[in-house]
Formats: C-alpha cells, sequence, structure tokens
C-alpha cells in the first residue's frame, strides 16, 4: 500500500522527522535547518531504515525554491536591482571567478584533469539563493540595503549559472573532441537571445498581464481562487520560464514576483503565499539532507575540508575584500562576505549534470554536497557573530578603524551645492516608485529639494543630472544634518515603514521645530500611527500619492518662483 503513494509516504516522513529534528535543533539553541538536513540524511539513501523517494524529493524542493524566489520578487522591485548593479555585476563575477580558480587549483592538485577541475570550481563558486533568504528573512534585514545587495548579487550569480548549464554540453562535446568551437558560440548566443526574450515579455507583457489577471480574480471575492491564481502564477511561469526560454525556474520564478511587485496586490500575494513558501523550503533542506553521504567524511575527510574552506573562507575572504574596495562599510563587508559562506541548488544540479556528462568524477557530487551540508549548518553562526566580528576588528585595526571612519563624498553634498538647497528646501527621503514621482513633480515646479537614498548607485545616478542628493540611512541624524534638516521647509518620507518614519521625524524636530512632515504609509493603521505622532500629512495607495504629490509641491516653498533647476550648482 505504502508503495502505492511514494508521494504522501515521501511527504509525511520528510515533514514529519523535519518537525522532529528542527524542534530538538531549537532546543539546543542550533538553527532549525540543521535538525531540516538531519531529517533528510536519515530518510536519505546512505542511511538505514526506511528510503524516501529522492526524485520525489527533489521535486518537491524545486517548488520550494520557486516559491521562495517568488516571494522575493515580490519584495525585490526592479528599481533595487538596477540601484545595486555597480557592486552586484562586477562583484559577482570576479567573486566567482575567484572561487572558481580556487576550486580549480585544488582539485587540479589531486590530481583531477583540468576540465573536471574548472567545472568544479564553478560548482563551488555559486551560492545558495534559499538559505540567504532564509537567513535574510529570520533577520529582517531583506529589505535593508545589505540584503538588497546580497541579493542582487546571487540574481547575476543565477544568471551566470543559466548561461554555465545550457553551455555546459556543448563544451564537454567540445572537449571530448566531438564537437567544434563554433558551436559553442552559437550556443551562448542562442542563450543570451532566450534570456533577453524571457526578461522583454517579463518587464514588458508581464507588468500588465500578470495584475489584470489577479484583479479579476480578486473581484470574486473569493480568497482561495486569489491564493490558487498566486500559486498559480509563481509555478506556471517558473516552469515556462524553463521550457520556452531556457532560464532556470527560480530565475523564472524571482522575475514573476518582480513584476508584481509594483501592483497593488503585490502585499495580499505575499502574504497569502507565505505558509506554501515555508513548507517548501522545510522540504529543500531535507532534500539535500537526502543527498549527503556520511562515508565521505571517513573516507575523504582531507578533501571534505579543503572543500568547506574555499566555501566558508575563501569565497567570503574574496567577496569582503571587494565590497570595501568599492567603499562600501565594514557592516555591508561582513554581511555580504557571509550571504555568500555556503552553497546550495545550482551546485547540485551543475555537479549532477557534469556527472551524467562524464566531466566530473563520481566523487565531486559527495563532495560538493558535504561541503554544501557544512556550510549550510554554519551559515546561521557566521550571520550572529557579523556583530562582534565586527566591534573586535575594529578595536583591535587602526587600519578597519580608518576604513570604517573614511569620508565618503556621497554622505554629504559637495561645497559647490547653491544656497537654495541648503534652506527652506524639500528633504525627500526614498527614491522608489514613490519618491521618484514626488521628486519628478518637484522638479517640475522648480522647487529645490534634497534626496536622501541608501544606494550609492541611486545617489551617483542623481547627482550625474546635477541633483542634489546624499547617500546614507535617514534613521541616523548625521544622514538628515547633512541635508540640512535644520534648515529645510519639508520632510517628505517614502518607501520606508513607520517605525523609520518616526526616527526621522523625531531627528528632524530636535533640529527644526517648524518642519512640516509628510509621508506615505503601508496601511491606514500605519498612517492613523502617523498622524498621532506628528505628520501633519500621511497618505496611501495610488490615490493618496496623487494627493501626495499635490500637496508636496503646494506646500513647498518658491512652487511657481524658484529659478534654476534642482540640484547642485
Amino acid at each position: 500500500m505504502h508503495g502505492a503513494m511514494p508521494l504522501i509516504v515521501t511527504l509525511a516522513a520528510a515533514l514529519g522527522l523535519a518537525l522532529v529534528f528542527g524542534f530538538v535543533a531549537s532546543r539546543l539553541k542550533l538553527p532549525a535547518l540543521v535538525g531540516y538536513l538531519l531529517a533528510g540524511i536519515v530518510i536519505g539513501p546512505h542511511s538505514p531504515g526506511f528510503v524516501a523517494d529522492v526524485n520525489l524529493a527533489m521535486q518537491l524542493a524545486e517548488i520550494g525554491v520557486m516559491l521562495l524566489m517568488f516571494g522575493v520578487g515580490l519584495h525585490f522591485s526592479l528599481d533595487d536591482l538596477i540601484a545595486v548593479r555597480r557592486i552586484a555585476v562586477p562583484g559577482a563575477v570576479v567573486q566567482m571567478g575567484t572561487a572558481t580558480a580556487m576550486g580549480a587549483v585544488l582539485a587540479w592538485w589531486w590530481g583531477w584533469p583540468w576540465p573536471a577541475a574548472l567545472l568544479f570550481g564553478v560548482a563551488l563558486s555559486v551560492a545558495s539563493t534559499v538559505v540567504l533568504l532564509r537567513a535574510l528573512e529570520s533577520r529582517g534585514a531583506i529589505d535593508s540595503v545589505n540584503g538588497k545587495i546580497a541579493v542582487g548579487w546571487l540574481v547575476v550569480e543565477d544568471l551566470a549559472m543559466v548561461l554555465v548549464l545550457v553551455m555546459l554540453p556543448t563544451v564537454a562535446a567540445w572537449s571530448h573532441g566531438e564537437g567544434q568551437a563554433q558551436d559553442a558560440w552559437q550556443t551562448l548566443l542562442r542563450t543570451l537571445l532566450a534570456v533577453g526574450a524571457f526578461l522583454v515579455v517579463m518587464l514588458v507583457a508581464g507588468r500588465k498581464v500578470l495584475p489584470w489577471v489577479l484583479l479579476h480574480i480578486s473581484r470574486t471575492g473569493s480568497r482561495e481562487l486569489f491564493t490558487l491564481g498566486v500559486m498559480a502564477a509563481a509555478v506556471t511561469i517558473a516552469y515556462g520560464s524553463s521550457a520556452l526560454f531556457g532560464v532556470s525556474v527560480a530565475l523564472g520564478a524571482f522575475f514573476a514576483g518582480l513584476v508584481l511587485r509594483e501592483s497593488e496586490f503585490s502585499h495580499r500575494a505575499a502574504e497569502e503565499s507565505l505558509p506554501f513558501r515555508d513548507a517548501f523550503a522545510v522540504l529543500f533542506f531535507v532534500s539535500v539532507g537526502m543527498l549527503f553521504d556520511p562515508a565521505v567524511l571517513v573516507d575523504q575527510p582531507m578533501h571534505v575540508l579543503g572543500v568547506a574552506a574555499i566555501i566558508i573562507l575563501g569565497k567570503s575572504v574574496a567577496a569582503a575584500a571587494l565590497v570595501l574596495a568599492f567603499r562600501y562599510p565594514l557592516n555591508t563587508a561582513l554581511t555580504v562576505s557571509v550571504s555568500l559562506a555556503q552553497i546550495g541548488e545550482f551546485s547540485f544540479i551543475l555537479a549532477a549534470l557534469g556527472t551524467s556528462l562524464g566531466v566530473l568524477p563520481a566523487e565531486a557530487k559527495s563532495l560538493i554536497v558535504a561541503g554544501a551540508m557544512l556550510s549550510i549548518a554554519l551559515n546561521p553562526l557566521l550571520f550572529s557573530l557579523i556583530e562582534p566580528v565586527r566591534q573586535w576588528v575594529l578595536q583591535r585595526s587602526e587600519l578597519a578603524r580608518r576604513l570604517e571612519a573614511r569620508e565618503d563624498p556621497l554622505a554629504e553634498l559637495p561645497i559647490t551645492t547653491h544656497q537654495r538647497y541648503l534652506a527652506r528646501q524639500v528633504v525627500l527621503v526614498g527614491y522608489g516608485g514613490v519618491g521618484r514621482r514626488v521628486a519628478e513633480a518637484l522638479y517640475a515646479q522648480r522647487v529645490p529639494f534634497v534626496v536622501v537614498a541608501r544606494s550609492r548607485a541611486v545617489v551617483e545616478d542623481l547627482r550625474a543630472r546635477g541633483w542634489a542628493a546624499v547617500f546614507g540611512e535617514a534613521v541616523e541624524p548625521a544622514t538628515l544634518i547633512q541635508a540640512h534638516i535644520a534648515h529645510a521647509r519639508q520632510l517628505v518620507v517614502t518607501g520606508h515603514d513607520a517605525g523609520e518614519a518616526l526616527i526621522m521625524l523625531e531627528t528632524a524636530r530636535a533640529l527644526n521645530t517648524d518642519i512640516v512632515a509628510v509621508a506615505q504609509a503601508g496601511s491606514d493603521d500605519e498612517a492613523r500611527w502617523l498622524r498621532q505622532a506628528g505628520y501633519q500629512q500621511v497618505f496611501t495607495g495610488d490615490d493618496g500619492l496623487s494627493a501626495m504629490l499635490v500637496q508636496t509641491v503646494e506646500m513647498a516653498p518658491g512652487a511657481s518662483g524658484a529659478s534654476g533647476s534642482s540640484g547642485s550648482a
């Protein structure tokens, strides 16, 4: 009877044991995911007793990857992705190249041929988006600047891995003398065209079609139909992207969430899909445990340690050095480096494909899974050590203190900024979708304003346009001081939660008792809270945005008579 129900048996065993081991891990003050991994080992093919269906478990885990990437797309707008491109793109490329070189040299030292060594290095270079998202979500950091940089970095890695997976069969045949270099270039060109076509379809057609479909579903008043619509959108778009364009299901699901991000249904879609994302994420970690063969720890302990050292230390050091080279603070460097100190789903897929093509030896898969197990289990611990390590380094290193305290030219207005942007100006905090529209309205009415943004790339772009902009977190008093809040006429807060908006208001009122405060709220409850706290005008929704634009311009000084453009002279 059990053999006729492999899906039910696999689900029952995986979720039941994950609950038990996860609970025990939590009571022992260990991350729950350690328990999920142990549950996978117990029901895996390399342990005695009951063995679950590995193929079914991997498919269920793939659904978890889709839903998690769909969820991060709902929180990660295209503007966020573009904002971190200047560090995410070169950072991901250089870090992947460095990790690939380290892995290849290690495998070559073991006596592997160069094609196998190179592919092994690539498998160690790409981090798991699933593991990162779980770590950021558990700390409430997914919407932070550091979180957006880390997620953007991994999105670039995912794009690179799409090219590697599509190119690998052709390159493998060529290395075996069965193909030509021209075939590899043709495959690469076709892949780039397919990925480009997918992005165009999702960002152009998807932005209109998907919200339109959910709008009509929501009008039925049926909650289960709306939940079904969200789940269907995530899974079918993910699968369709893979079947039609050759894009990974994870990337397809990410862009499905991304195009829904700007619609009015993004918050509801995230809420409705959350239980499914959590459940299938557990199945992902269980499936990783099922792939692990504990015998590798006994047969090749030094090999396992070498792999773990590259994943946890080598990649981390390379990433931290790159982030510091881009003049980001030590906290950002540590967060990004820890985020990349693990491997996951893409590494498994690449190992399986490389083994089937005869490029990788059989032991490669066991070593990769062993490295993944160790790095995933240790990753939550590494995240908890970020702040203690930062304080320890600052206390003992003069160089670190100088780097932390170095002047950032984007953190203050240039000395050439005209006086009209230093007094009676509008201080606009946030430059997302709403903040951009407010800035454009102020600019059109020739109202002097200063933008405060927590993205270096955004501030660089604004200054290139001749606009006054300051980089930093507006919840820090020093950032608002640099925007000359003490002499401003108005504070406008967009794209921040109510708690952050209240901190900004306290700073502004302490320095400028006459300032007029306007804010965007995410809900009616937040709006009431902000009004009670002292914001004169608070708006929500699209109608509220229109009113906010009018109110901001009308309340601002010099709306009809300010001369010059809104930027630095």
